[in-house]
């Protein structure tokens, strides 16, 4: 249990009368418990009560969902015992400030723009991490990108070492696992000079001291490039250039319990974003309608989460959740 959820679970304790639980549910309850390895203390009765509330959202999307009210399906996942305020200040870690005036990355008009493209098939994206209780979702964003720009310039796909930029880009203005900015880890490696491999310079979410070796680096950036905000270029940059790194609102519940589908939610603030993601496709289900596009999405919360890690996110319906707000990608 994270120290933050406890403290929260002894608040809520304090501050509140024992809850009513479902006996119906205690096998269920049970299960859970097992399957993601929770134990609990004296907060346990206030964890099983916010479990159960997110329980039964979940059951109403999705009758609703049968009734063609919502385009995608939740389930029931590890971060199932946070209330929506826990889940935010443990899990989306991208500290936004105004943007800093930068590159601005302009595709060149001759570029061939398929009608879909996914740069898993390319040999691109390496498989889903995980990023566990740590606000380090922008170095899992800023890795993905330059994983796919170094498999682009040599061939060899080698996975990057988050833990070396939690760890040593605190000069560029990040804040290790207290949250971080994705430019700001580019321009790391930039003056670095270079980035560690995950197999040298292992992910433990948690911050530490600076560990980097210049002898285990596999990858460098010369320079990085901010996309326009506007979807089409997202769209362009993304098919010319391989997978990006983009910013989302991914604070409402019904992203966190994601299952599958396309994913819209119209309370999903095109603005107010907060959490590292990797864009590596697009594509549409049945015909090319407004309502059938999506954004294929990598996301750092492990495979169990959403399609084996990944989501499917409206496209072309007004910059939904932000996708195209504050997109960039490195150049090696």
């Amino acid at each position: 249990m994270h120290p933050l959820l406890f403290l929260a679970g002894l608040c809520l304790g304090v501050a509140s009368a024992a809850p009513q639980l479902y006996q119906s549910l205690d096998a269920r309850w049970s299960q859970w418990k097992a399957t993601h390895g929770k134990l609990y203390g004296m907060d346990e009765v206030w964890r099983r009560a916010v479990w159960e509330r997110n329980m039964k959202m979940i059951e109403q999307h999705n009758r609703e969902h049968s009734q063609g009210k919502h385009t995608f399906t939740m389930a029931m996942n590890a971060f199932g015992d946070m209330t929506n305020e826990e889940f935010r200040q443990v899990m989306n870690g991208l500290k936004i400030q105004k943007r800093k005036k930068w590159k601005v990355f302009q595709a060149p008009f001759f570029v061939e723009i398929p009608s879909s493209v996914d740069w898993r098939e390319k040999g691109y994206v390496t498989p889903v991490k995980d990023q566990g209780y740590c606000l380090c979702c922008w170095a899992f964003s800023a890795t993905g990108a330059l994983e796919g720009q170094m498999f682009r310039k040599t061939g060899k796909l080698v996975s990057l070492s988050e833990q070396n930029l939690v760890d040593c880009s605190q000069t560029e203005g990040n804040e290790g696992y207290s949250g971080g900015l994705i430019d700001d880890a580019f321009q790391y490696v930039k003056d670095n000079g270079g980035l560690d491999s995950e197999e040298s310079y292992p992910y433990h979410a948690q911050g530490d001291s600076c560990k980097y070796r210049p002898e285990n680096s596999v990858a460098n950036v010369t320079d990085y490039w901010d996309v326009p905000s506007k979807e089409n270029e997202l769209m362009i940059t993304l098919a010319a250039v391989g997978p990006i790194s983009a910013a989302i609102d991914a604070s409402l519940d019904t992203f966190r319990f994601y299952k599958e589908g396309i994913y819209y939610d119209p309370s999903c603030s095109s603005e107010d974003v907060d959490h590292g993601v990797l864009v590596v496709g697009y594509g549409a289900d049945g015909t090319e309608t407004e309502n059938k596009k999506y954004w294929i999405i990598k996301n750092s919360w492990g495979t169990d989460w959403g399609m084996d890690g990944y989501i499917k996110m409206a496209k072309d319906r007004d910059n939904h959740c932000g996708i195209a707000s504050l997109a960039s990608f490195p150049t090696v």
